[in-house]
């Protein structure tokens, strides 16, 4: 792997402890920081005293696994599956996972054509509840889609929930998207979501720091995580209870100094609790691309200001809309009346409600005049504008 047909001993030894050090162990970060991959397995193949920050248990179980490992099997396997492996120092390695220090990854497991580091350049994770409802789920997939439309690279973690809408939404899209799992690459989980990482896979990338084969556990989801927060601009959690794996991606996100974003839900709702959690502190609250975009993109990519719908009365003039306003919800009003309440003169006043009268908005009756049926609605919208 790593672009040659006979791997080297950095590259082997990096697989071999993809097999003994678990994701995101900064004990087993250390050792390889401090000794180096060569020496580290090494000392884990001579199982002699223990490398500094474990129990003797525990390296008793680090050894058995090293004995047990097969790096070279492992590439053959991952090649056969069109799986590669890349390490970091790799063309190929997204230097912002640097940013996790000890607890950085070995290296990525990867199926897919793209090139990770440089999708990894314009990319923004979207992930939430696994249980979500309809709005959750709607809005996962209208938001990757919109980000894949622009260009960016959506990132989650192929759950269900909205995982699985976030990449179907981009893949509808026709953009790119990249599922981070928490187990082997060649064994989709979950089984349902098969054919969607397949899909993935086909499309986009399909990543993990797990060897072929392994299997997820719950700590493993929770580790994931870190990955998807390091290696994106920012994270958007749609929808997340107190205790959702995806309020860790987010808090990740901002040990990393990356941007945290939040959907809002209904207030009564326990799947938007941790979202709303979220927004009370350091997250930015977002409702549509243009607001993670202006967040994440670079400098001028505002998002538009934000007003309500534009009403007919809102296209006449100032002076205009004064005199309109200035007539009773019911009843009739003599012009010098009117001209009180708009502040202005009675012939202003009058060369007005003519002009009003011509655009259906008022009617004369005798010495008065009073607001058509249509007016009164549109009088009321504008009030409530306030």
């Amino acid at each position: 792997m790593s672009g040659v047909d006979e791997p080297d001993d950095e590259l082997l030894g990096r697989v071999l402890l993809t097999r003994v050090i678990e994701p995101g162990d900064e004990v087993g970060g250390r050792w390889v920081r401090e000794l180096g991959v060569g020496e580290a397995v090494r000392r884990l193949r001579e199982g002699g005293a223990a490398l500094p920050g474990v129990s003797g248990k525990r390296w008793a179980g680090l050894v058995a696994r090293a004995e047990a490992a097969r790096p070279r099997r492992d590439l053959e396997a991952a090649r056969d599956a069109g799986v590669r492996f890349v390490s970091p120092g790799d063309a190929e390695w997204p230097r912002q996972l640097d940013d996790l220090g000890d607890a950085r990854p070995l290296g990525l497991w990867v199926r897919g054509r793209p090139s990770l580091r440089m999708w990894a350049l314009k990319s923004v994770a979207v992930v939430g509840a696994r249980a979500c409802t309809e709005y959750g789920a709607h809005m996962a997939a209208t938001l990757a889609a919109g980000l894949a439309e622009q260009g960016w690279v959506v990132v989650s973690g192929g759950a269900y929930g909205v995982d699985g809408a976030a990449h179907r939404g981009a893949l509808g899209a026709g953009g790119a998207t990249v599922a981070v799992l928490a187990c082997g690459v060649d064994r989709p989980y979950p089984r349902g979501h098969t054919r969607l990482i397949g899909r993935i896979a086909e499309q986009g990338l399909v990543i993990g720091e797990l060897p072929p084969g392994d299997h997820p556990t719950p700590s493993r989801f929770i580790l994931r995580n870190r990955v998807i927060a390091a290696l994106t601009r920012g994270t958007v959690v749609v929808e997340a209870a107190h205790r959702s794996g995806s309020l860790v991606t987010a808090r990740a996100a901002q040990r990393l100094g990356r941007h945290t974003m939040g959907v809002p839900g209904p207030a009564t709702s326990g799947l938007s609790a941790g979202v709303h959690d979220l927004l009370r502190g350091e997250a930015t609250l977002v409702t549509d691309v243009a607001d993670v975009v202006e967040l994440v993109g670079a400098i001028g990519e505002l998002a538009p200001g934000r007003r309500g719908p534009v009403l007919p009365r809102d296209l006449l003039e100032p002076a205009t809309r004064q005199v309109l306003a200035a007539l009773p919800g019911r009843g009739t009003a003599r012009p010098d009346e009117i001209a009180r309440s708009a502040q202005t003169v009675k012939d202003d006043a009058i060369a007005r409600l003519y002009e009003l009268r011509a655009l259906g908005y008022v009617e004369r009756h005798g010495d008065g005049w009073k607001l058509t049926r249509q007016a009164v609605t549109s009088v009321r919208h504008g009030h409530d504008r306030g």
